[in-house]
């Protein structure tokens, strides 16, 4: 039988199989987090990033998601508007010239005066390009991220890792904001590279009767950089909210496409009207776009729970 010997005077402590050295971590570069000194309602960054990373990772490698996601972005981005500028500008549809022209009419006295061309296809293509494919810069992002924030939440409880996720160091605000940066990442990288992928084709097909490459516009750079991301963050801390509530994936699901489609909405018309109105109206817009954004984080912060990550 052994007896358990009480160490002596003076001894040292035995180092801990979990790390290289007596005291220090095994690996140096990833040090154990002092909880002890850390605040209650401090807010760690990395804590934040950690949970946006593992995220991220899940959705990379789920490529039934984001296939389908990637192929909307090139339909909308590329697909579409190629197939239409070039039945208006080499193709010389002379059916679609005529419908454009009578769109063109039905726009605002500003707008017209900025239409650039001097044939009707080039200022039809250029109305097109510059004003009637706005919303697809905010149909997009918003689609792909609500479709990974409405599962965010309720997905870790139906995975079995919402109790792993409640009882971990990150505070419930870290939890919310790594689960809002890896919703919207996805949707809003796939749009800028949307966006860089249109504004070739827009110059090359419409550009030489234009003038010269002119696309984007100073109105459409506002709103990609402006006005989207604010809705775009108001719109995920909704969906969000949701997904800790809901019971199932399939419920989230259906709650945020019924809470997204008018905020789409809502968005699809500020946009347009962004591009329409003059600079003031597009920063008034992104301004209080960004007031919303912000009340609506912060009430999203404090609606997330551990409980409720538990469903309990």
């Amino acid at each position: 039988m052994t007896t358990l010997l009480p160490p002596q005077q003076g001894s040292q402590p035995s180092p801990d199989p979990r790390s290289s050295d007596a005291g220090e971590p095994a690996n140096p570069r990833e040090p154990a987090p002092d909880l002890g000194s850390r605040p209650v309602e401090g807010f760690d960054r990395r804590a934040a990033y950690i949970v946006a990373r593992t995220e991220l990772r899940q959705v990379l490698y789920a490529k039934d998601f984001w296939m389908p996601m990637a192929f909307m972005g090139v339909m909308f981005f590329l697909i579409i508007p190629t197939i239409l500028l070039v039945m208006i500008t080499k193709v010389g549809s002379v059916d679609a010239v005529g419908q454009f022209a009578d769109t063109l009419e039905a726009l605002p006295e500003s707008a017209q005066e900025r239409i650039k061309g001097d044939d009707g296809a080039t200022r039809a293509a250029y109305a097109l390009a510059v004003y009637l494919f706005a919303p697809l810069a905010i149909v997009v992002p918003l689609t792909i991220s609500t479709a990974i924030g409405s599962s965010s939440i309720v997905g870790e409880r139906e995975k079995g890792t919402g109790e792993f996720l409640a009882h971990s160091p990150a505070s419930v605000r870290e939890i919310f904001a790594g689960k809002l940066l890896a919703s919207i990442i996805p949707g809003y990288a796939t749009t800028l590279v949307g966006f860089g992928i249109y504004s070739l084709v827009v110059n090359i097909l419409v550009g030489p009767g234009a003038g010269g490459w002119f696309f984007p516009t100073p109105e459409w750079i506002m709103l990609m950089f402006w006005v989207v991301p604010p809705f775009l963050l108001f719109t995920l801390s909704v969906v969000l909210r949701l997904s800790a509530r809901v019971k199932s994936t399939a419920a989230a699901q259906q709650a945020s496409g019924l809470v997204s489609l008018p905020l789409i909405t809502v968005a699809y018309s500020q946009a347009t009207g962004a591009l329409f109105g003059s600079a003031l109206t597009t920063i008034v817009i992104g301004a209080l776009a960004w007031v919303f954004a912000i009340i609506s984080l912060r009430r999203g912060m404090r609606a997330l729970t551990r409980s409720r990550l538990l469903h309990v």
